[in-house]
């Protein structure tokens, strides 16, 4: 029995109501969970980097695999090097299905959905998709697949960020910055980079900059890449590039501004190729299962494995034989060109992984080839070739994902030479203005572009940007204490209602927003419930603090961007209508009141309130107007306002007790009878 039930005082909000509004309305609470997500994203990162490592040992008997070339795998050594064929089916049947019977989103290099849940979908993607992508992609990579860990590891981090987010019901704006947090987490630990994993987080993912996101993203990936350090290490992840390398000449900055240009199609070519690539698999597999698709198209990534297995798997001990100077200069063009061919057909025949990872092997190897081109031109003034296979990394990354302060601090940081970042920053400023000269979408954006998404368009809530609700309702007289799902005081239910200036047409239980949440958020929870206006909660939800309509939100938002009066009309419009099925629409479970609810009471024709102003009107104790539909015109309650026949007057007013409804009295009489 409760404490209300023996005759107690009526409990407060529990403490979960309190560590909830904790965590929703403040700055503390953010950062709270910012470190919950970096703890969670680097531990995920170490996971799936073991899961690699088992699934390549399992396939070939080593953890890495392709720098052996023409190596067999020594737990099939029956198969010689057939198992570069065999091995790409055997695991399309495994994570084939696996994709499509739970999370289709995880096929593919897993960035653009990351992406798209940001920009469309308020931050929000299904939780199981951690698990699907961590396991498809671990056994894409370690049978071969020639993509990177990147794509999986960001979508892995964003999906646990999203699906933590989702369970404490955090607002969108803060939900984004939480998938950016995870996204953030997941590149810092991976590759030991923190800096690039925020430049990764806000410039890719989240795509603004503000205070708050910024440092909430740090903190992630920071906490990301210190969890991860005792099992990953704490070396530059390409390490093997040689130490002092440097520009010998202020000229051979003209020698770099030309590798950038060089680079910068190289990539574009790359971005082109990947989806050239899924075009011709869509047009020869057409209606056929798509869960068979990476099995079948594994026949093709084998022959090619077979033809250069170098191509195996991510390719990072390559890379390190490659900047060593271990591959001759034609071979260094059949790299890249073999790594552009075997990371598109990966993706094309529905394979899962990254596309970080290859646009660095292919500016490794074409920026080698540049250089040691350079040195036989130039002689030795000329500098190192891996001098510009760091500048050639930085460039065509750049020129693909059109990211420049993720590639600088990616290609400083997983080198460890800090030295190099005037050339670095030179080609990734060259490369991303050729690459916006020459192509509007990047490789990320490409794949949404191509389903008709436009994820750089001005949208909605980046025109309102900080926008809040609070910004918008309309602020009641007093704050109204919420009583956690008792009677608030001063309850008038008691009261006569035919003392209303008309009949109750309508009554129900009101949805809430809170005062921080942001005007996407509220545009779409008054799509769904909104028809005459929600009420606004504080960010601790403690108290009513004002009630907010399509209109009025329309109205500000009109007055924040300067935007033409003649749109306040489509305002109005929207006020008027709400699905018959909410339920059905919503994308999150509805969060009613509690100790609320909510009256419409229309004014009939030979009503006395009719010709009165509504200021004149008595109500019960507690009742409060929130909204008044005049002439069918959704308004605020002006007390100077004069009513008419029809119209509707809303009102706030406390929840009767549970066991005193008309429906229970009716249920003790049936009871008697």
């Amino acid at each position: 029995m409760t404490g209300d039930a023996s005759g107690g005082p009526a409990a407060g909000p529990s403490w979960r109501a309190r560590a909830g509004g904790w965590i929703r309305g403040t700055r503390s609470g953010l950062f709270g969970i910012a470190v919950v997500v970096g703890l969670a994203s680097g531990l995920g990162a170490v996971v799936f980097r073991y899961l690699v490592y088992f699934f390549t040992w399992l396939a070939t008997g080593h953890v890495q695999f392709g720098q052996q070339g023409y190596v067999g795998s020594s737990h099939l050594p029956w198969l010689g090097l057939g198992f570069f064929v065999v091995i790409p089916v055997i695991g399309g049947l495994l994570y084939g299905p696996l994709i499509y019977r739970y999370a289709r989103e995880a096929r593919g290099h897993g960035v653009p959905e990351v992406m798209l849940a940001v920009a469309e979908n308020g931050g929000r993607i299904r939780p199981q998709v951690s698990a699907v992508k961590a396991l498809a992609s671990a056994m894409c990579i370690g049978v071969g697949g020639s993509v990177g860990r990147e794509g999986p590891i960001v979508q892995i981090g964003s999906a646990l960020a999203s699906g933590l987010g989702q369970w404490i019901r955090m607002p969108e704006n803060r939900l984004r910055i939480l998938v950016a947090c995870g996204a953030a987490g997941g590149i810092s630990a991976t590759f030991n980079a923190p800096i690039t994993g925020v430049f990764f987080g806000v410039e890719i993912i989240l795509r603004e900059f503000s205070v708050d996101s910024l440092f909430t993203v740090m903190l992630s990936a920071m906490l990301a890449d210190a969890v991860a350090i005792p099992f990953l290490g704490n070396r530059p992840f390409l390490s093997a590039f040689p130490a002092g390398i440097d520009l010998h000449s202020p000229g051979n900055y003209l020698l770099v501004a030309v590798l950038a240009v060089v680079a910068a199609l190289i990539g574009l070519l790359f971005k082109t190729v990947v989806y050239k690539m899924e075009d011709l698999w869509d047009a020869a597999w057409k209606n056929r299962p798509e869960w068979a698709r990476p099995a079948v198209g594994g026949i093709a990534l084998g022959v090619l494995l077979l033809a250069l297995p170098q191509m195996y798997g991510v390719g990072y001990p390559v890379m390190d034989k490659a900047i060593a100077g271990n591959y001759v200069l034609w071979f260094l063009i059949v790299l890249a060109a073999g790594k552009i061919i075997a990371c598109s057909l990966t993706l094309g025949i529905g394979g899962s992984g990254g596309v970080f990872a290859p646009s660095l092997f292919i500016g490794l190897t074409s920026g080698m080839a540049f250089g040691e081109i350079a040195d036989h031109v130039f002689g030795p003034g000329a500098g190192q070739p891996a001098l510009y296979a760091v500048v050639a990394m930085g460039a065509v990354f750049t020129a693909a994902a059109r990211a420049p302060l993720t590639s600088l601090a990616s290609v400083v940081e997983l080198t460890g030479d800090f030295t190099l970042t005037l050339p670095v920053m030179l080609a990734v400023a060259i490369a991303s203005t050729v690459s916006r000269m020459l192509s509007y979408g990047t490789i990320y954006t490409a794949k949404l572009l191509r389903r008709g998404i436009d994820v750089d368009r001005a949208a909605p809530w980046r025109a309102f940007g900080d926008m809040k609700v609070h910004e918008a309702m309309q602020t009641l007289g007093a704050p109204l204490a919420v009583s956690g799902g008792q009677p608030a005081a001063g309850d008038g239910r008691g009261r006569d209602l035919g003392s209303l200036p008309g009949p109750v047409t309508h009554e129900g239980d009101p949805q809430v927003l809170f005062s921080n949440e942001s005007v996407a958020q509220a545009l779409r929870q008054l799509e769904v419930y909104g028809i005459d206006g929600l009420p606004v909660l504080s960010p601790d939800g403690q108290q009513v603090q004002g009630w907010v309509t399509s209109t009025g939100l329309l109205r500000a938002v009109a007055h924040r961007i300067d935007v033409s009066a003649q749109q306040a009309p489509e305002g109005e419009l929207a006020a008027e209508w709400a699905l018959a099925d909410p339920q059905s629409a919503l994308r999150e479970p509805p969060t009613p009141l509690p100790g609320y609810q909510v009256l419409e009471i229309t004014i009939p024709g030979d009503s006395p309130a009719a010709g009165q102003a509504l200021g004149s009107l008595t109500w019960p104790a507690g009742w409060t107007p929130v909204s008044v539909t005049h002439h069918r015109q959704l308004g605020n309650p002006d007390p100077e306002l004069i009513l008419s026949p029809g119209d509707r007057i809303n009102l706030l007013v406390p929840s009767p007790p549970r066991l005193a409804t008309a429906v229970d009295g009716q249920a003790g009489e049936d009871a008697q009878a």
